[in-house]
């Protein structure tokens, strides 16, 4: 991702996330922070998908549309902010492979595991992935701003994953 591509990305999350809006300075400042995360998928000049991910902590994401100001000091997980893709390019592997480069990224940085919020009802999707949901009291304040049907949810990196995944 580059600067010159975040209008199309803001543009294209209000599509996707009509629910969940996020100010344009969140995507800056996440590409800002840490580019090696912030991925785009494009068709010439177009954004068609894209995905946000930083080093975090396990158990404290960042609320809804909130800026970090930095990134933590002693990070032990990739939290994995968004993976949005356009309706003409859904289901055609492009989440599945966006993850994996997130997955080099993580083992490059030395984190052995990647969080994300599920929404929308796409858990199964990251089930598939990988991810578990981690069900905790603490945790279900931290996701209000994500909705109801919101879900912490972990996995660990492709070296960490056991047999069988």
């Amino acid at each position: 991702m580059r600067t010159a591509d975040l209008p199309a990305v803001g543009a294209l999350a209000d599509r996707i996330h009509v629910e969940h809006p996020e100010d344009p300075e969140v995507f800056a400042e996440r590409l800002k922070l840490f580019p090696e995360g912030c991925l785009a998928l494009a068709k010439g000049s177009d954004v068609l998908g894209y995905t946000l991910a930083h080093p975090g902590r396990i158990g404290a994401p960042p609320p809804l549309n909130s800026l970090l100001g930095t990134l933590p000091d002693a990070p032990d997980c990739l939290y994995l902010h968004d993976i949005a893709l356009s309706p003409e390019v859904g289901r055609q592997g492009h989440g599945s492979a966006a993850l994996e480069r997130l997955i080099d990224v993580a083992e490059r940085h030395g984190l052995a595991t990647i969080t994300l919020i599920a929404v929308r009802g796409s858990q199964p999707f990251w089930r598939r992935l990988g991810f578990r949901r981690v069900d905790d009291d603490a945790l279900r304040a931290k996701l209000a701003s994500y909705g109801a049907d919101a879900a912490y949810m972990l996995r660990p990196t492709k070296a960490e994953m056991p047999d069988g995944l």
